[in-house]
């Protein structure tokens, strides 16, 4: 026997007795796909705490207001998080007035009192590695030189809110970013405008206008440029995502580079940014976004540049300019707008 089919007979399972039988008692391919997406969605700190808060609550159910008080996050990231649960099936929603309350799935309500109350003991109890922190941490002293300099320029904020601001802005961005070399910059103007909304005088004359949209990579970044384009600073514009990507769509770049922005980048929806606005427009957000009163909402029907080819692109663009006129007549109807 020569030394390749030595090698090939280690590997040459003939023998029916030992033969794996893998296939008979593994859970199927399709199965254990659905499964690993829906612990996927577990698989977040916050989120656990939400399914604890709402298995435990007297009636089964919460809302984004009662789970925003669990962390100093803001509402829109928890409207975010329990959408993730819902899309995977583990709550189901049903909006009442200006709110959407969130229950268990029934289907589901045995699995998470299984994994409350049995896994998690389980999990906690057993030896485990402690994780590794960075980010962060790592950036702890040019953080707090950030909010010290910001401070200085939003001297009517107290100083405790400034650095919550500026660590917030921080690590949601970190969350999605592919290179770390820019995010301390983009922090900073992130929070910057943070800020500026936190502290926006509400009898303010110049509008202020937020556009949403899923991964603030395409439609609502574009919105935003054209109200720029447009109306200068005549109007306060901001765009923020309900999930955030990493990056702004590489198709949509050239529209906006056309239309005189080229530092965009996708942010996170805040709170700050809603109280601050007078005209929210969402574009296939649905209810992350809360509803305020005395804010305008519109929900506009745009389609998706994220995969779109450049004629798609230019067509969404097309309509996103059609729809942002009309709104720019009626928010400023002295406006002269080009003829198209």
């Amino acid at each position: 026997m020569t030394t390749s089919d030595a090698v090939r007979s280690m590997f040459d399972v003939t023998d029916p007795d030992c033969t794996p039988k893998l296939e008979s008692h593994a859970i199927a391919t399709e199965s254990a796909t659905t499964v690993a997406t829906t612990l996927k969605a577990l698989a977040e700190p916050l989120r656990l705490r939400m399914l604890s808060f709402i298995a435990t609550a007297p009636a089964g159910e919460a809302c984004v207001c009662d789970l925003a008080a669990l962390t100093d996050v803001s509402q829109p990231t928890v409207s975010h998080h329990l959408k993730v649960l819902r899309d995977v099936g583990v709550l189901t929603s049903e909006r009442r007035g200006t709110w959407v309350w969130y229950r268990i799935e029934p289907g589901y309500r045995g699995a998470v009192a299984t994994l409350l109350d049995s896994f998690a003991p389980a999990a906690l109890e057993a030896p485990h590695r402690q994780p590794v922190l960075g980010g962060l941490d790592d950036a702890d002293a040019v953080l707090d030189r950030l909010a010290a300099e910001l401070a200085a320029s939003f001297a009517d904020v107290h100083f405790d809110v400034v650095q919550r601001i500026v660590r917030e802005s921080y690590t949601s961005l970190a969350r999605t970013a592919k290179v770390s070399a820019h995010l301390i910059s983009l922090a900073e103007r992130f929070a910057r405008q943070r800020l500026t909304d936190t502290t926006r005088d509400a009898t303010d004359s110049v509008p202020q206008v937020l556009f949403v949209c899923v991964a603030n990579a395409g439609r609502s970044q574009l919105a935003a440029a054209l109200v720029r384009h447009y109306a200068g600073e005549r109007i306060t514009v901001r765009s923020a995502g309900s999930t955030p990507a990493a990056d702004v769509h590489t198709g949509v770049r050239e529209a906006l580079a056309d239309l005189g922005t080229t530092d965009a980048f996708p942010k996170p929806l805040t709170d700050d940014a809603v109280r601050a606005a007078d005209v929210v427009v969402t574009m296939g957000c649905g209810d992350v976004c809360p509803v305020l009163p005395g804010i305008r909402y519109e929900d506009w029907l745009v389609g998706d540049p994220a995969l779109a080819s450049p004629a798609g692109i230019a067509a969404i663009r097309d309509d996103l300019d059609t729809r942002v006129r009309a709104l720019l007549t009626d928010l400023l109807p002295d406006l002269t707008l080009p003829t198209t």
